[in-house]
């Protein structure tokens, strides 16, 4: 399956508009990353179990969006974009979501 963040895809044409599709994702802090992550404030540097934490949670939201998709019979998901939110202290959400397409070459 094609993702773009573009509305169009180069050399195809969309045939067909199935409705936006999401994905998302609420992740808590872990105990064990907070306190590195409190020590990497006083030294500086990347917090990489954080990162290490977003990365999953977008590779999550965006298998699941995409899972949606594929129910709809797409072969693409066009537009698409990521939006984070604090839900509460220490756990936030992060959401995918796109317009799934029918697409042919052109």
């Amino acid at each position: 399956m094609i993702i773009a963040t573009t509305e169009h895809i180069g050399g195809y044409t969309i045939v067909e508009n199935l409705g936006v599709v999401t994905g998302n994702i609420v992740q808590s802090k872990h105990v064990g990353r907070d306190i590195m992550a409190g020590l990497k404030t006083i030294f500086g540097g990347e917090i990489r179990g954080y990162t290490e934490m977003l990365s999953e949670a977008r590779d999550n939201a965006q298998a699941r969006m995409l899972e949606q998709a594929q129910t709809l019979g797409a072969d693409a998901v066009v537009g698409v974009r990521f939006t984070s939110s604090a839900i509460m202290d220490g756990a936030s959400e992060l959401m995918v979501f796109g317009t799934a397409v029918k697409i042919r070459r052109s």
